[in-house]
């Protein structure tokens, strides 16, 4: 359903590449917190390195995840692995943050939730080719994701009034 509703909106898959500039920072990170020019970053480097680049400290779960995706025969975390870390980190970061803006875009009355008629206004907006039954299906799994409810998705089942219910942003 989600598939179909991207394809006909005419979505493309979202990528984003380090620049040259970035990729030598994070590899000069790397060096910085490497302290003893070992050649990889054990766990409290690991935390050092993401205060430098992201502000902040990593938990003991996301250091934990760090370290599992190692090579079991290396004492910590090389440096093509902490790139690899680093981009997803990155990309996962800019791509919250366009999501964010988008949701904020569509949220006119500034309520931290969509309702259904902003939803269907968003979309005849930027996508007025989608059918309203399409725009409906879509905001009934979002809404469905976002908090566990059941929503019928049958005709043979009546329908909730979506019109009072909101999306909310994460």
């Amino acid at each position: 359903m989600v598939a179909m509703f991207f394809s006909e909106a005419g979505a493309r898959p979202w990528t984003w590449e380090a620049s040259p500039s970035e990729h030598k920072k994070w590899v000069e990170v790397f060096k910085a917190c490497d302290e003893d020019n070992k050649g990889y970053l054990s766990r409290e480097d690991f935390k050092v390195a993401v205060i430098m680049l992201f502000g902040y400290k990593p938990s003991k779960i996301e250091a934990d995840f760090a370290m599992s995706s190692v090579n079991p025969n290396a004492s910590g975390i090389l440096l093509e692995e902490f790139l690899s870390i680093v981009r997803k980190k990155k990309e996962v970061r800019l791509h919250w943050n366009e999501i964010r803006h988008i949701f904020t875009a569509f949220d006119r009355h500034y309520r931290g939730y969509l309702t259904l008629e902003d939803f269907k206004t968003a979309f005849k907006q930027v996508a007025p080719k989608l059918s309203e039954r399409t725009v409906l299906d879509v905001f009934s799994v979002l809404f469905t994701t976002s908090n566990g409810c059941d929503l019928p998705h049958s005709a043979e089942k009546p329908r909730k009034n979506y019109s009072q219910v909101g999306y909310q942003h994460p």
